[in-house]
């Protein structure tokens, strides 16, 4: 049986589950990246990501005071 928690939140200060863990096989893998990438690589890779989310359109919804 596989246990459901939002990891976001539970594993803050790391995992809470161990070897229990459902998402084992990314935090393999994202420790791979980090000793394998350089931390300018990094740098560069966030400020793509920043830079598409900036190009991106946003919906933008209005919000009007009501009336009194």
């Amino acid at each position: 049986m596989e246990t459901q928690i939002n990891c976001a939140e539970a594993c803050v200060n790391g995992c809470v589950l161990g070897n229990q863990c459902p998402h084992r096989e990314y935090a393999a893998e994202a420790s791979k990246f980090v000793e394998e990438t350089s931390l300018d690589s990094m740098l560069e890779i966030a400020e793509e990501a920043v830079r598409k989310k900036r190009e991106q359109p946003t919906e933008t919804e209005w919000v009007f005071p009501e009336e009194i």
